[in-house]
């Protein structure tokens, strides 16, 4: 049940569909692996990197962060020492 029955009249989006770009973009941002996104979306992957290249290029520099987290952690692992140091 919607919790904002006159939400439909808004015209955010007369069909579901009107809001599939937002919600695959909201799940690249959040950090969904596109092979994901691609296949909730019913998309080949090809597909999902032709139309959300941009949006991908966007998302760049919160990859490296996570990237360099894993990193760190996993020098942290290898010398021995103890979780969050």
């Amino acid at each position: 049940m919607c919790p904002d029955p006159d939400g439909a009249r808004s015209g955010l989006a007369k069909r579901p569909y009107d809001l599939r770009h937002a919600g695959i973009s909201f799940w690249l941002y959040s950090g969904v692996e596109p092979a994901e996104c691609a296949r909730r979306a019913g998309r080949s992957i090809e597909v999902l990197f032709r139309h959300y290249t941009k949006f991908l290029d966007g998302v760049r520099e919160q990859v490296n962060r996570l990237i360099e987290q894993s990193m760190q952690e996993w020098d942290r692992v290898n010398k021995g020492a103890p979780p969050g140091r």
